[in-house]
């Protein structure tokens, strides 16, 4: 990797007045999560998507796609943030120190920023350490708490589910409002660890892009993104970042 790249992204990131970062599933893989889809490792690999990760999978077998996710919520316990995590935990703090504006968006489900350091983060996917209602607006935080049986709604009676978006289903309108507004408005956006073939949150960098901020791109492999971007690095998220924000 060019050391030019290192330090242009390295001084974006330090002048600019607002930030804002996309996070995909490559950040959290080299902290131990496995990827959805990927040789050898995806969690999808000999599944079928639809049985496991959608609506309908869920009422065809509610036990089985709730113990599945469950077991993914509790082994998250044994998982810590690595240096990219807390990088952008830090990166979060200067700007903040500095008066600046800093949104941090992931498409994880894992509550590794947060567990890092971060705040206000914007979870365009969900999270697996809540659970929300069927039928009624009822959420609560579970953490890594083993759950065997599909509990009821406190409120309603329902069943809750992990509070996470399957396909098919739209992203947290609010959500995904405050992500757009601050790609739309940022001096600098960095996409780190994703893939940026997942959309609408593909967009967001191409949105910052329309309306004039520097981009970055930190992935291992080339993206859709790549060609779009001012500045891509071709390394771990945990390797570089902690470069960029140093």
């Amino acid at each position: 990797m060019a050391d030019d790249s290192i330090d242009r992204s390295r001084r974006l990131l330090a002048e600019a007045a607002s930030i804002a970062v996309l996070t995909g599933a490559g950040i959290s893989a080299e902290s131990g999560v496995p990827t959805y889809r990927g040789a050898g490792g995806g969690l999808w690999d000999g599944l079928k998507v639809e049985d496991w990760a959608t609506p309908e999978g869920y009422a065809r077998d509610p036990h089985r796609v709730w113990t599945w996710y469950s077991h993914r919520r509790v082994q998250l316990q044994q998982i810590e943030p690595n240096p990219g995590h807390r990088a952008l935990a830090e990166l979060q703090r200067r700007v903040g120190g500095r008066g600046g504006r800093f949104t941090l968006a992931t498409q994880n489900i894992d509550g590794l920023h947060q567990a890092a350091g971060n705040v206000n983060v914007l979870e365009l996917h969900g999270s697996l350490l809540r659970l929300r209602c069927w039928s009624c607006p009822y959420r609560r935080h579970v953490g890594y708490e083993p759950i065997e049986q599909i509990p009821a709604c406190p409120e309603c009676g329902a069943d809750l589910r992990p509070d996470v978006v399957w396909f098919g289903e739209g992203l947290p309108q609010h959500v995904w409002q405050a992500a757009a507004e601050a790609a739309g408005g940022c001096d600098v956006f960095l996409s780190a660890g994703t893939s940026a073939m997942v959309y609408p949150a593909a967009g967001l960098i191409e949105l910052a892009a329309r309306n004039g901020a520097r981009t970055i791109e930190v992935n291992l492999e080339p993206t859709p993104a790549s060609g779009l971007v001012d500045v891509s690095i071709r390394a771990k998220a945990g390797e570089i970042l902690p470069r960029l924000v140093g």
